[in-house]
């Protein structure tokens, strides 16, 4: 089986969420026996240059005849007349991590014997958007790792946001809702590239520095995998201010150590909360773009001990109902087996 990937796959600089699922499911899928062969394409996907193209072409062309092959929708989406010549040749099964809403996406995916989801939000926007047959689309959710569960501190107030830092997962916003709140006691680490969108990141510089905040949050870049633990150990409330989500496997990383979550109620990103057993949220949703809500929010996390409580002992209960990462590597395998017979 070949995997078409974006280049900055391994790329320590640029972690992903998309490229952290489509590790997992490559390592999953070579354990659970199939032969696969990784093809990092590159460029700037979803917006390849000539070069970028050119690359993607000669690998399509030197696949073999009735080769199953799994591309991410990152690469995939955007180029519908590259893989249109290959429809009957290869059998083509696209993961999309992201929907794009646009027309290309539409002929691109009309070209895959399957497409894969990452969130039933996801599946229920490609029918909508697409009218793709609904059984030629299927979800696997993204997995979580177990982890051992953060401690906590009584104030809670070691705040915790892990995202690349763009104007659509909404830094802006929530530096926005912590200067109506710095009469509080609280602190915030950022973990999340810095080089995507830098002067965006020289603005929320200078209005942390304008607000005195500079001291209080720390704009951390990428984290080490042992770092990143780290920072999730140390904290007591992870902050996804995200202006949309298909997923947000940060989320469920959380809930696997226990953290509650307060993020906003966009896309996939209720679905990745999800509830407890008895029903109860493990966090706090709030509207995107609204650092009133936000602020408003975070508030009362800070100055109510009973609701940390609640939301602290429904995040312990979300942690064993997660899906562990051999699932999802079983569901796309029972998609890639029925595209291969």
């Amino acid at each position: 089986m070949h995997v078409v990937l974006p280049g900055d796959i391994d790329d320590p600089a640029t972690p992903s969420g998309g490229n952290s699922y489509d590790r997992r499911i490559c390592a999953g899928l070579d354990e659970h026996g199939w032969s696969v062969r990784e093809h990092p394409v590159p460029g700037e996907w979803p917006n390849p240059d000539a070069g970028a193209r050119t690359a993607l072409t000669r690998l399509l062309v030197d696949t073999p005849d009735d080769a199953v092959v799994l591309l991410d929708g990152l690469i995939a989406s955007t180029v519908p007349d590259l893989l249109a010549p290959h429809t009957r040749r290869l059998r083509l099964v696209v993961l999309v991590h992201m929907p794009l809403d646009d027309e290309a996406e539409a002929r691109a995916l009309a070209t895959a014997r399957a497409v894969v989801t990452t969130s039933e939000w996801t599946r229920r926007r490609l029918l909508t958007r697409h009218r793709l047959p609904a059984d030629r689309v299927r979800v696997a959710l993204p997995g979580v790792t177990p982890a051992p569960v953060a401690t906590g501190s009584p104030s809670g107030d070691r705040l915790l946001c892990v995202a690349a830092v763009t104007h659509h997962k909404g830094h802006d916003v929530l530096v926005d809702a912590l200067t109506t709140i710095a009469g509080r006691r609280w602190t915030l680490v950022c973990a999340g590239t810095l080089t995507r969108e830098p002067d965006l990141v020289r603005l929320l510089r200078e209005r942390l520095a304008a607000a005195d905040l500079d001291d209080r949050v720390r704009l951390a870049g990428p984290l080490t995998p042992v770092a990143l633990d780290a920072a999730y150990a140390a904290a007591d409330l992870l902050v996804l201010p995200s202006r949309g989500e298909t997923y947000g496997m940060v989320v469920t990383e959380a809930l696997a150590r226990g953290l509650p979550v307060l993020g906003t109620d966009v896309g996939g990103l209720p679905e990745a909360l999800g509830h407890a057993p008895d029903g109860i949220r493990p966090g706090m949703l709030v509207p995107p773009d609204d650092p009133v809500a936000l602020a408003g929010a975070l508030t009362r996390w800070l100055d109510d001990g009973p609701l940390r409580d609640r939301l602290r002992h429904a995040a312990l209960a979300r942690r064993d109902t997660l899906t562990d990462w051999p699932v999802t590597t079983a569901r796309l395998a029972a998609v890639l087996e029925e595209v291969a017979e």
